[in-house]
């Protein structure tokens, strides 16, 4: 499933050959406690037999492991000179691990260190203690740092829990020291508590419980036991019962080495080839570049530039025409511009008003999107985006509108004399209003101003920070409540008040007196009948799709897990998603989810994360029914009558829905972001064995327009699935689809990377033993010990710019296909990539982003 291959005659000379190339480091113990010459020879002679022993079985042991390796690795026809060549260099490459401070070097990295230590140590006389000397080199895990401290203090022979700024120093520069031999001797002192030189299993199983520890993998610390015993039996075959440094050593190089191989040998290839298809980019002149990043921005984005600029044409056209109008009528000699600009602004507010209902109106839009090609040229993934625009739209009309009437309009009419007064008594009454009050007490002022109230009300509880509960931490007492969902989602259907408010603000309007020129309601006739029958729609088909929960899962992170029948004539595509309520909960709220079964399976499915209060209370109410089972466990009694009535409204179109247009996709899924891919994998494997029966079928009965039509309406040839998330538990929520699908995908059509960000990236000592336990239990149980899967995990964040330059040199003259889930965060740097990638190589990439 992974890209990347290495020499298996290469892994196997760095086998053999690593203790030959390094020289040994490990300080006989007889020597470093004083002993005679006759004790320190005896001595010396029992540990040349003992190393010749273990590495003799060490050698045959990781021989033994390269072969289970095999089926990792890819012939090679290179010659014996230049494997040796590389396996040097790879091999120097991994002498630059074991690193116990990321990204810190010599004097820049002591300076940082020194003024914390200046910092930290002003209230205790230049006395830095234990607990703080993480905090004060730079290290956020804690534990890791104790052992560190106490490893380094063990080999000076230092007491106490206390040091100062030159032992600090010395300190330092040992965890910094450029030799591997040097940071691999204070690694091994951290294991090896009592300091004998030698490595117990306790030990091993003690420094695996503080790396899972540092890298937050509690799956690995409950297993510690077993990978323990797995480490003793490689490294000790024998059964002498402890390991040696020099054995340690040549295990943590054979990971490091393995890793390298692989991804040297990818960067050459993939250097060599992007060189060659690359187009140039850059041009000294500024006004050539000002313009190819103007035709790229067009190219990318010209669906939302020609609705856009639809939009505010129409509004200009609106506004000038009503400013015009009002310019030319007698009320222009009392309140001049004022007038015109109060009922131009009112005049796009109608329109505004109207369209913002539009892209809300799912199953309309959902309709278009399946039924017809208007997706081609109306950007159908942007409905939301264009919703937030016209709010804006509609927040600097109804400010130029009510800003001129209170400020301008209304104290002009005031102060307006008799003569200037008269040819207005039609609109305003025979008796000139005396005071300003007059027109704030009018219909059409209590109504504009309740609107402002409410619409302030809602787009503010709408913004990012409240509606995705970014303040609530921040707000006192009963505000919090405010930086909730559900304070947006009862908030925003105040519209229902303001559009009855906004039907009667226009019929009492000032101005004018004829029916056919109050147009309010002629802007709202369709939008308004449009929504309320998708509301209607969606209050139907809910009470007649009933479905049952059929099991209920609860995984670590958060994650619970709803299976349910399927209704009937429920037809949905992979990608899709459905709104879900819960009446136990709330019978009004309902909540997105993207459906995680495919398309095929008999049953409908969703995975929600408890973020949200609608959610936390959701899985509360399913894990009263019964005591909670231990972690990614189902509930008992799978039909289990008391569980809480759902209700399911879609299934509803997203982006995903349109990868079947591709012939290659890359699926890009942050941590719960993964779910719709989950279905878009699941699918393009059931299309594949469709495919392959209906080839079959061919063959046998002749069968072509059937194997014909499925051809058309199914073009993936190759997926690629990036799923990151930072919790080792979130890989529970799919361990068996990730399973099945390393069992079934027999034609490689889809490639997995998993990557957990809480692990330190390569070359980090407190992810060294990780490495180097994923390596040996990958190649002897066939299993990934992150996962828990067959696909093996990556660490730390995948390099973006890497990935799409590899599926540009796989896959030259291709429209690919990039759909991605998860926080904005990421958003922009993908999409950034795939309009860079387009216009630099023959590979077109189409960046499309999941909006609920």
């Amino acid at each position: 499933m992974q890209r990347g291959s290495f020499e298996v005659e290469d892994y196997k000379w760095d086998t053999v050959n690593v203790n030959r190339y390094l020289r040994p480091v490990y300080q006989n113990p007889a020597m470093e406690n004083g002993g005679d010459a006759a004790d320190v020879v005896s001595s010396v002679k029992d540990n040349a037999e003992q190393t010749a022993r273990t590495r003799s079985g060490l050698v045959k042991r990781l021989a033994s492991v390269s072969n289970q390796l095999k089926r990792l690795a890819s012939a090679s026809g290179q010659s014996k000179a230049s494997r040796l060549d590389r396996a040097k260099s790879t091999t120097g490459q991994a002498l630059k691990g074991l690193k116990f401070i990321s990204k810190a070097d010599g004097g820049a990295g002591w300076t940082a260190v020194e003024k914390r230590f200046v910092k930290i140590t002003a209230t205790t006389d230049g006395l830095l203690l234990r607990s703080k000397f993480g905090e004060c080199i730079g290290m956020n895990s804690k534990e890791f740092s104790l052992e560190l401290f106490d490893a380094l203090a063990r080999r000076r022979r230092m007491r106490g829990d206390v040091i100062d700024k030159n032992q600090l120093k010395e300190f330092w520069e040992q965890i910094n020291d450029q030799s591997f031999d040097s940071r691999l001797k204070t690694f091994f002192d951290m294991m090896d508590k009592d300091a004998n030189g030698r490595l117990s299993e306790d030990e091993v199983r003690e420094i695996i419980n503080l790396s899972s520890s540092a890298n937050n993998l509690s799956t690995i610390q409950k297993r510690a036991d077993e990978y323990a015993a797995m480490i003793m039996e490689v490294l000790d075959p024998d059964n002498m019962g402890y390991i040696m440094m020099e054995s340690l050593k040549t295990l943590l190089l054979q990971a490091e080495t393995q890793s390298i191989i692989t991804n040297s040998e990818e960067r050459k290839k993939l250097s060599h080839m992007i060189s060659e298809r690359l187009k140039p980019t850059y041009d000294p002149n500024p006004l050539k570049r000002w313009y190819r990043g103007l035709r790229f921005f067009v190219l990318d984005s010209w669906q939302r530039i020609w609705v856009i600029a639809l939009w505010l044409t129409i509004m200009a056209i609106l506004f000038t025409y009503k400013y015009i109008q009002y310019k030319n009528r007698a009320v222009y000699e009392v309140l001049g511009p004022c007038v015109c600009l109060a009922k131009a602004s009112a005049e796009t507010l109608k329109l505004n008003m109207a369209l913002i209902l539009l892209p809300v109106c799912r199953n309309t839009i959902t309709w278009l999107r399946n039924k017809t090609r208007l997706g081609v040229f109306v950007p159908f993934d942007d409905n939301l985006n264009f919703h937030k625009v016209i709010a804006v739209g509609i927040t600097i009309g109804v400010g130029i509108h009510s800003g001129t009437h209170l400020a301008c309009d209304f104290p002009r009419l005031v102060a307006a004399t008799p003569e200037a007064y008269m040819p207005l008594e039609k609109f305003f009454g025979e008796e000139q209003p005396k005071n300003y009050m007059h027109f704030v007490k009018s219909m059409a002022g209590i109504t504009g101003l309740v609107m402002v109230l409410l619409m302030f009300i809602a787009f503010t509880l709408a913004m990012p920070w409240f509606r995705r509960g970014k303040l609530e931490k921040k707000l006192p007492g009963i505000l919090k409540k405010l930086a909730s969902f559900n304070a947006f989602w009862y908030t925003h259907h105040l519209f229902v008040v303001v559009y009855i408010l906004l039907i009667v603000h226009g019929y009492y309007i000032y101005l004018s007196k004829e029916w056919y020129k109050k147009t309010t309601w002629m802007y709202l006739a369709i939008p308004v009948a449009l929504y309320a029958c998708e509301r209607l729609i969606r209050a139907f088909r809910s009470s007649i799709r009933t479905v049952k929960v059929v099991k209920v899962a609860v995984y670590p992170g958060n994650v619970l897990t709803l299976h349910m029948s399927r209704p009937k004539n429920f037809k949905y595509k992979s990608g899709q998603y459905m709104f879900v309520n819960c009446p136990k909960v709330s019978p009004f709220e309902w909540h997105p989810f993207s459906i995680t079964s495919a398309p095929q399976d008999d049953h409908l499915s969703v995975h929600i994360k408890s973020l949200g209060d609608w959610t936390k209370a959701l899985k509360k109410v399913f894990s009263e029914v019964s005591n909670p089972p231990p972690a990614g466990d189902t509930l008992p009694d799978a039909n289990n009558p008391d569980f809480p009535k759902i209700m399911i409204d879609g299934p509803y179109g997203a982006p995903a829905q349109d990868y079947k247009k591709y012939k290659v996709v890359l699926l890009v899924g942050l941590g719960i972001g993964a779910t719709p891919m989950i279905s878009i994998v699941k699918d393009i494997i059931n299309n594949m064995k469709a495919k392959e029966e209906a080839q079959i079928n061919h063959m046998e009965n002749g069968s072509r327009q059937e194997q014909q039509s499925k051809k058309e309406s199914f073009k993936t040839q190759r997926a690629y699935f990036y799923w990151v998330t930072r919790e080792q538990g979130s890989y529970d929520w799919f361990k068996n689809i990730m399973n099945e699908i390393a069992e079934r995908d027999k034609s490689k059509v889809i490639e997995l990377h998993n990557y957990c960000t809480s692990v330190y990236e390569e070359g980090d000592a407190r992810s060294a033993l990780i490495h180097m336990l994923q390596s040996l239990n990958h190649s002897k149980n066939g299993l990934d010990i992150v996962s828990g899967t067959r696909v093996m995990s990556h660490f730390a964040k995948p390099n973006w710019k890497n990935v799409y330059k590899q599926i540009a040199v796989d896959h030259p003259d291709s429209n690919v296909g990039v759909f991605y889930c998860g926080t904005p965060a990421l958003t922009k740097e993908l999409r950034h990539l795939a309009l860079e990638f387009t216009h630099k190589t023959s590979t077109r990439f189409s960046f499309h982003k999941e909006n609920f």
